[in-house]
Order: C-alpha cells, then sequence, then structure tokens
C-alpha cells in the first residue's frame, strides 16, 4: 500500500504543482506541506490542526481525505511503544496460591474503595457526551457566529475568495485557537483581532465568553465576528477623487458601488497617512477611535464647543461618533489633497468610519462609511 507521504507527493507532482503554489493557494505554510510529505509529525502545534491541514491539503489535490486520515492514524498505532512486560525476557515465576490470594484481596480492597469514592463524589448532573463525539465544523462567511466548541472543533473563516481554518486546541487557564499564523491565547471575556489576509487591517475578532478551566469536556462558548462591513469596492468610476472639492452628503455614493452608505475621497496605488482636520461650530460629544493600530488601541472621547478644534492622524482608519452631525465640519488631508466631508444633519447622531479599503483592482480608497 502506497504510504500517505508518498500519495501527497505523486498527485502533488502529478500536477505540477510547488510547494509555493500549493501554500499561496490554501494559505498553509510550504514547512508543514513538506512535513506532511516526509511523514514527519513533530512540528505540528497539535494533532486537531494537523488533520485540518491534511484535509484541506487532501482536498486541493482531489484525494480522498478519509482515506488519508485513516493512513494516518495507522501510522500513529505502529508507532506506539510496546508494552513493557511484553520486552522481559523472562518474568519472574510466582506460585499460583501466592497471586490467587493477592487478586482476592486487590478485589475486596477495590470494591470497598469505589464504593466510597462514588459516595462521596456522585454526579449531580449527567456526564457530558464529550468523549464520544466528532470534531465538529462550521463556516463563518459573513456577521458572527457564537457558539459552544470543544476540543478539536474547526470554524473555517471564509473572506474574499480564501477560507481561513481555525481550531480549538487546548482548554485550560486559557483557551488557545490554533490559526495558520500561529496559535491565539484568550483569557475569560478578552477579545483579540486578526488580520486575515496581511493587508494591515484587522478583519476578524474573536471573543472568549465563557469557559471553566475545571471543565475540559464543557468546551468554550466563543464568538467570531467577522468585519464584513467593508466589502471590497467595485473598480468602475473614477480612479481619482477629490476633483470636485464641493461636500459631497455621506448618503450618496456614487463612484463606491457595491459599498452602502459610502463615500469615496482618495484613490491611490498605495495607503497612506491621513489626517482628519475636525473643527465645531456649536456644542456636540465627540468620540474617536484609532483603526488598526496595536500601540494606538482606546477610545477618546471629549465635550467640543463652538470654536474648538481638532486634528486626528491615522495610517488605516478611524471610527467617529458625533452626538450632533451638523456642527462638525471635516476635512480628509493627505496626498497632498485636501477633501471637505459632510457628516449629516442638524441633531443627528453618526457613527462613521473613514479608512482605508482594497477595490478588485488591488488599489486602494479611502471612504467615509456610515455605520447604521
Amino acid at each position: 500500500m502506497e504510504s500517505l507521504g508518498n500519495k501527497l507527493r505523486s498527485a502533488r507532482e502529478s500536477k505540477g504543482y510547488t510547494y509555493d503554489k500549493v501554500g499561496d493557494d490554501i494559505h498553509i505554510a510550504t514547512r508543514y506541506l513538506k512535513a506532511l510529505e516526509a511523514e514527519d509529525f513533530s512540528g505540528f502545534p497539535g494533532e486537531p490542526y494537523l488533520l485540518g491541514f491534511l484535509k484541506n491539503y487532501g482536498d486541493y489535490l482531489g484525494l480522498d481525505t478519509q482515506e488519508l486520515i485513516s493512513l494516518y492514524k495507522a501510522m500513529r498505532i505502529q508507532e506506539e511503544p510496546v508494552p513493557v512486560e511484553q520486552l522481559l525476557s523472562s518474568p519472574v515465576q510466582v506460585s499460583p496460591g501466592f497471586i490467587g490470594r493477592v487478586l482476592i484481596c486487590l478485589v475486596l480492597l477495590g470494591a470497598l474503595g469505589g464504593g466510597v469514592y462514588f459516595f462521596l463524589n456522585r454526579p449531580r448532573t449527567p456526564p457530558s457526551p464529550v468523549g464520544s463525539r466528532e470534531p465538529a465544523e462550521y463556516v463563518l462567511n459573513t456577521g458572527f457566529l457564537e457558539r459552544r466548541f470543544y476540543l478539536g472543533d474547526f470554524i473555517h473563516i471564509a473572506y474574499g475568495e480564501e477560507q481561513y481554518p481555525l481550531a480549538l486546541a487546548n482548554l485550560g487557564d486559557a483557551v488557545t485557537i490554533n490559526t495558520p499564523y500561529g496559535p491565539v491565547i484568550l483569557d475569560l471575556s478578552q477579545e483579540v483581532e486578526m488580520d486575515l489576509n496581511n493587508d494591515g487591517m484587522e478583519e476578524l475578532r474573536i471573543i472568549a465568553v465563557d469557559f471553566d478551566k475545571y471543565k475540559r469536556d464543557a468546551g468554550a462558548q466563543l464568538r467570531f465576528e467577522l468585519d464584513s462591513t467593508l466589502p471590497l469596492l467595485n473598480s468602475e468610476g473614477p480612479e481619482q477623487a477629490g476633483a470636485d472639492t464641493s461636500p459631497v452628503p455621506a448618503s450618496s455614493s456614487p463612484s463606491t458601488t457595491g459599498l452602502a452608505n459610502a463615500t469615496l475621497i482618495f484613490s491611490s496605488p498605495n495607503a497612506y497617512p491621513f489626517t482628519l482636520q475636525i473643527s465645531f461650530t456649536g456644542y456636540c460629544m465627540f468620540r474617536w477611535e484609532i483603526l488598526a493600530e496595536r500601540d494606538r488601541r482606546g477610545r477618546n472621547e471629549r465635550y467640543f464647543q463652538k470654536a474648538d478644534d481638532i486634528n486626528i492622524q491615522a495610517q488605516n482608519g478611524v471610527r467617529i461618533w458625533a452626538s450632533n452631525a451638523a456642527v462638525v465640519k471635516l476635512q480628509a488631508i493627505g496626498g497632498g489633497r485636501t477633501l471637505p466631508l459632510e457628516l449629516g444633519g442638524p441633531g443627528e447622531i453618526v457613527v462613521a468610519d473613514i479608512r482605508w479599503v482594497r477595490d478588485d483592482e488591488h488599489r486602494y480608497r479611502l471612504v467615509l462609511v456610515r455605520l447604521e
């Protein structure tokens, strides 16, 4: 029978695929692909993750993934050590009568001890069926998913045209989730954000909602939130924004078809830092938060009066909140251009993002997006 590694290697070579091509297509590091073909499993962060990689690789090559997993499990069984007693060439001889007396004593002691233990530790709730369940797999392609995950469960994050596999690898003092970029460790109620496609923006938020480190079989309540408020822009429309410096209402988006409630500000082959220059013509409670910059996290809040002003600089984006949008006068400054923006009407409470996104031609566009 052909071995696991040879089956993978033969299928890949028959299709003329290189490790780099496969890794780019299915987002698995080439070192893991080489390890699977070499049948060297020591470098994987955990068996659930190894099985996920093996399944993705097999699907990509058009192989029977159940057969691949069976080959892997057969190899693991063969690698298990032989019991020590089978390695002893001349076991110690003991009289049958002595062995019988010892066994009777052990049975009596075991029954007595087991009865006491069961009485003191009898379960108050039905036992968890987790030990007999098969690992589950879920897919998230928009919005959020919150549910209880158990060890070995997978969630595939579909973003753009790719899928990113994540697996619950360990439960203890913290939750460990294996990702294509390494393990993520979360304490209770902690959250972490991930940049899935290495574009400098964090598209996925993971929150450890609930788990008990003393009850590993009870799993962990996890929430996965996919930022789908900013999909890729349609490439149709003017390539340059800002030629007309008159304010553009945020509710119209003639050049950003496919992105609701958006206003195109700048278009460029590359993203660059920008500044929001804000002045106030009346009283307003105003909040702002820098997006996707780890060293500038946190929300800022201040009550502004007439004639106050503020400048906010950002690399990727800014989220703003205004209690009276009409008194907020915005200008976006970047790349040698300045463009006025209209936020909203009198007394209107507005939440909006000003941030860079990429269109399907891989151009960067700075847009203002109203968040409802």
